[in-house]
Formats: C-alpha cells, sequence, structure tokens
C-alpha cells in the first residue's frame, strides 16, 4: 500500500480538506463530504478526489447497500508524523532535538508542553523496559 511512502506535503488543498472532514466523521459517504465541504463542487469532483486519497494511501472504503462508504486508513497522528519527518529530514538534517529546539524558540511549544512530551517519552520508555525484561519472548508474527 502507498500510504508509507506518499509525502503528506503534497497532498493539495481540497485533498487535505476531504481527509480532515473523513477523520472528523470516521466514515462517510461521498454525497456527505461534499455537502460538508466549504464549496460547492460536483459530485464527480468530491468522487475523483475521494479515489486519489484512496490510491495513495489515505483512504479505504467498503460497499453498503451499493453505498461507498470511506474511511481513514491511517491515523491523523500517522499521517502528522510522517509530514514532521519530512521536516525534520528537510531542515534539521534528521534531528528532532533541533526539531524541538527550533518549536521552542519560535514559541509553537510553550514549557508545559515540553515537560508534558518528556512525561510521555519516559512513560513509554518505562513501558518499554518492562516488556523487555518480563521474561517471556516478544510477539513473533
Amino acid at each position: 500500500m502507498a500510504s508509507n511512502t506518499h509525502d503528506p506535503a503534497e497532498l493539495g488543498e481540497l485533498e487535505r480538506e476531504v481527509l480532515s472532514i473523513i477523520w472528523r466523521f470516521g466514515a462517510i459517504t461521498a454525497e456527505r463530504v461534499r455537502e460538508e465541504l466549504d464549496r460547492p463542487l460536483k459530485d464527480s469532483t468530491v468522487r475523483t478526489v475521494l479515489r486519489r486519497l484512496e490510491e495513495k494511501g489515505y483512504l479505504a472504503h467498503s460497499v453498503e447497500d451499493r453505498t461507498f462508504i470511506y474511511r481513514p486508513a491511517e491515523s491523523r497522528q500517522k499521517v502528522a508524523g510522517r509530514a514532521v519527518k519530512r521536516i525534520v529530514d528537510w531542515f534539521c538534517d534528521g534531528s528532532v532535538e533541533a526539531l524541538l529546539v527550533g518549536m521552542v524558540d519560535s514559541k509553537v511549544l510553550d514549557r508545559a508542553e515540553l515537560q508534558r512530551l518528556a512525561a510521555r517519552i519516559a512513560e513509554a520508555q518505562k513501558q518499554s523496559a518492562k516488556s523487555n525484561h518480563s521474561g517471556k519472548p516478544n510477539k513473533e508474527a
């Protein structure tokens, strides 16, 4: 699937808007997407955007009573993570620390947010250490 290879920075404005609607609703028809958009578009235009987002790996669909129901193929957080990874690679030579320092310097992150992040990282490391030292073998495929 293309989901891990497509660069979210290459999504167009309409694609981002449609994706945002689908993340908000979780499961939605093309008609409902068209109704939720802030601009009047033809049904065929909306269906084309949905098909392209599915081809790029952002959406999946099922069929219920001959109606396509679209769902996110990836969470908003995963897509955002890939977008940030590109920024880190492009502007920070791969250093997440440099990105975070830049976010603090430009007041995107404040001290309280950094402390919450540090606590979450410490908790994740503690959980990882527990699972690696429990004496049980790691889950196998």
